[in-house]
């Protein structure tokens, strides 16, 4: 009898277990979106002081939308190259969105104050929004400064593309051999698949 009640008590655990192991994973998997699923819309306060959202481009074929800030060395190292893709893109229908996700309280240095001020010293030709109480970065994934997300514009909405790093190497923009947004864009442009679809995001983490 008393063998009997430690086999009971035994499957009792490994029930218990299998079913938290089943909720980590799910909950895993909705942690934001994954290459095909349909990205929805926002609306955020830019450094102009306008609210952006994605349908305001209705001549847009996609969005290159990034998460980062002012104060990262990661994101500071690929400004020039954020600059670059807006220039080389927004004419061919694939403009930036760029997403400040950062809580100012934890870093003031992301402020959106001072989000006006980086972006006039370096010039940005895209829009910087910032994510005012941290809404939309859960709702991609995004977990580090800079985070890539490539959208198609679609009959069934802004099909995720591309997920990941700029390229191969933050250090050096010439050093870079593999230019994942850049062939990612061309790919998409040219009607044809993405050739790498998900790299490692390569930054700092964002900043609750």
């Amino acid at each position: 009898m008393k063998t009997l009640k430690i086999l009971v008590a035994v499957v009792l655990v490994i029930a218990v277990s299998a079913f938290a192991i089943d909720k980590v994973n799910v909950s895993d998997s909705d942690a934001g979106y994954t290459v095909g699923d349909s990205a929805t819309d926002f609306k955020l306060k830019n450094i102009d002081d306008t609210m952006v959202s994605l349908a305001d481009y209705k001549d847009a074929k996609g969005f290159i939308v990034i998460f980062t800030c002012n104060h990262c060395p990661y994101s500071v190292a690929y400004e020039d190259r954020i600059i670059a893709l807006d220039q080389a893109f927004k004419s061919k229908g694939y403009p930036v969105i760029a997403i400040n996700p950062n809580n100012p309280k934890a870093y003031p240095t992301d402020s959106f104050d001072n989000m006006k001020v980086r972006a006039k010293e370096k010039g940005f030709t895209f829009p910087y929004l910032f994510d005012d109480g941290q809404k939309i970065y859960p709702q991609y994934g995004a977990t580090k400064t800079p985070h890539v997300y490539i959208l198609e514009k679609t009959a069934q909405g802004n099909i995720v593309r591309y997920i990941g790093a700029i390229d191969n190497n933050y250090k050096d923009a010439g050093s870079a051999d593999k230019k994942y947004v850049e062939d990612a864009v061309n790919a998409l442009l040219k009607g044809e698949k993405v050739p790498v679809e998900t790299t490692k995001a390569i930054g700092c983490s964002i900043k609750a």
